[in-house]
């Protein structure tokens, strides 16, 4: 999991330990709203239009252990510099972005964790 730049050696432990078996998650975002990392939306009706924010209801210490790392790989991982760059040209505020980022390296840790095959940033161009 350290393969990604951003997740160091502590970081890594963390998800671990409070991953437990990445077995028990069938999807990623099982796995991100296990982590309270999922949008949860405000709104009663037509009458109430609250803003959209992290439900927060997961799991604390795994999004505090995130927190860090997103905002680092939002300036050293290629993949997440590119998504944060286009998050904030669409005019996100930086939290947003670090939330989005946040859940993003649960998806990648998961993939990582099911293959069993380290990160790759050209993945997606590699494959034909």
């Amino acid at each position: 999991m350290t393969s990604i730049p951003g997740i160091g050696e502590q970081t890594a432990s963390v998800l671990l330990a409070e991953i437990r078996d990445v077995s028990d998650y069938t999807n990623a975002r099982q796995l991100a709203a296990y982590a309270g990392l999922t949008p949860c939306e405000r709104s009663s009706g037509t009458s109430v239009k609250g803003k959209t924010r992290l439900s927060c209801t997961g799991n604390v210490r795994l999004r505090k252990a995130l927190y860090l790392p997103a905002v680092v790989a939002m300036r050293h991982n290629p993949l997440l510099k590119a998504m944060s760059d286009r998050l904030l040209g669409r005019g996100k505020v930086k939290m947003q972005v670090i939330g989005a980022l946040m859940r993003k390296l649960v998806h990648l840790a998961f993939g990582i964790l099911k293959s069993q095959k380290p990160f790759d940033p050209n993945y997606l161009t590699a494959t034909p």
